[in-house]
């Protein structure tokens, strides 16, 4: 198992995290579990909703190109 496996196992999925998680994608089943949701992305070569703006989140865009050209 990678770091980001042995991280999800023992990250709980918390209601704050729920509340606040800012991704749009309808059936997502990481909403809420940060841990498996930033190693899901970055598995994915993308970062997670909750790096980008609203704005953005909604384009599905989540490459680094992306979070890059936000923060030039």
């Amino acid at each position: 198992m990678t770091r980001w496996g042995d991280a999800m196992s023992t990250c709980p999925k918390l209601d704050d995290n729920l509340a606040r998680c800012p991704c749009t994608w309808p059936t997502c089943p990481r909403k809420g579990n940060c841990c498996a949701c930033l190693a899901y992305h970055l598995s994915q070569g993308e970062l997670p909703a909750c790096c980008f703006p609203p704005e953005v989140e909604r384009t599905y865009d989540r490459s680094f190109r992306r979070f890059t050209e936000l923060h030039q």
